[in-house]
């Protein structure tokens, strides 16, 4: 039925003999940061593609070894590749497109979103360990919002007068870019903090690095006091390798609850069978689809954006076919409102 299958996601994915993981920083510091290196790996034709190599100067190429593994070789139209290469396309400024499309940059304190009633978004991290060329935050200025520890007393200080605040959301860049001492010493802190009765981890470090989730990190959230919910992203079923799937078994074994959220693309999984195949293959691996996002207008992806009209079609078709309890809610983030905002898929007819 569908293009993708559990079994062919997997068959071919190189899995370590290794018992011992290796040491996702030593990983991530070996990722590709140029785009001919990652063409030339992929057995791509570099000379080919050197104007869509200098847009790199707009938006740095960063990539996991791992997650380059996952892509298929001498194919440009990979959908993982298009997620990360560089295209000429990122130089074309469309006045539709923001470099701050939710307006974040001047509602951000000291390292810290509160765009709704009962969570706060703090920006742990303002690196990631993959450079997504979509990212609606990829004109951020995070230097301007770095924090120290002593910053983050502040924060929770803050938090903490406000008794209509239950849940924190480790957000950034990548909140699993720190460390997991850094980790635990926040989480220290957040049990200060009686009202706080979630903490919502937001990263694609698991995906493009399943050796990120570590024996010290499952123990972090196997002690916390609060409940610990992780929202991984992932946009196409082929980013679902083994090594993930046997890091979330064990998160969830250590009482993590794993959500997805995932964009919309154009050409990379714009399409009911993607769709669809990306669903079952997630919640095959308890994986629960959360939200699906329509495109935020970011400047410098607007190749990555589909209609509205589209997306809804797509949908349509997708719930006709699917459970309902595997299809994600498709939603629009619209800057300064006080939650996501549903799309209609105009199912109700009145009789």
């Amino acid at each position: 039925m569908f293009g993708f299958t559990v079994h062919n996601i997997h068959k071919n994915i190189h899995k370590k003999q290794n018992p011992v993981d290796p040491n996702w920083q030593k990983e991530l510091a070996n990722s590709f940061n140029s785009p001919e290196t990652l063409l030339a790996y992929l057995e791509c034709d570099v000379k080919a593609h050197t104007k869509d190599n200098q847009a790199r100067n707009l938006f740095a190429v960063r990539v996991p070894r791992f997650f380059a593994d996952l892509m298929a070789k001498n194919d440009l139209n990979d959908p993982l590749l298009k997620q990360v290469m560089p295209v000429a396309d990122e130089f074309v400024v469309d006045p539709d497109f923001s470099t701050d499309p939710l307006e974040e940059q001047q509602s951000s304190e000291q390292g810290m979103l509160h765009k709704y009633h009962n969570r706060v978004l703090l920006m742990v991290r303002g690196g990631c360990a993959v450079n997504c060329r979509y990212c609606f935050r990829r004109h951020f200025p995070y230097a301007e919002h770095h924090n120290n520890k002593a910053d983050w007393l502040e924060v929770f200080k803050q938090i903490g007068s406000d008794p209509n605040i239950d849940e924190i959301i480790l957000s950034g860049g990548d909140p699993l870019m720190a460390n997991d001492d850094y980790l635990l010493w926040m989480l220290q802190q957040i049990n200060l903090i009686p009202s706080i009765k979630r903490v919502r981890i937001h990263s694609r470090l698991p995906v493009v690095l399943p050796y990120r989730i570590t024996e010290q990190f499952l123990q972090l959230c196997q002690q916390a006091q609060q409940q610990i919910i992780m929202v991984l992203h992932i946009n196409h079923p082929q980013e679902i390798s083994a090594e993930l799937a046997d890091k979330v078994a064990l998160l969830i074994q250590v009482g993590v609850t794993v959500l997805n959220q995932a964009v919309m693309l154009r050409g990379i999984n714009d399409s009911t069978d993607t769709q669809m195949a990306l669903n079952e293959t997630l919640f095959t691996h308890r994986i629960q689809p959360y939200y699906l996002h329509l495109f935020d207008k970011v400047q410098g992806a607007a190749h990555f954006a589909i209609s509205d009209e589209r997306a809804v079609a797509i949908m349509r078709d997708v719930i006709t076919k699917q459970s309902g309890y595997m299809v994600p809610k498709l939603v629009r983030e619209i800057g300064g409102e006080a939650s996501k905002t549903p799309v209609d898929l105009g199912l109700y007819r009145e009789a």
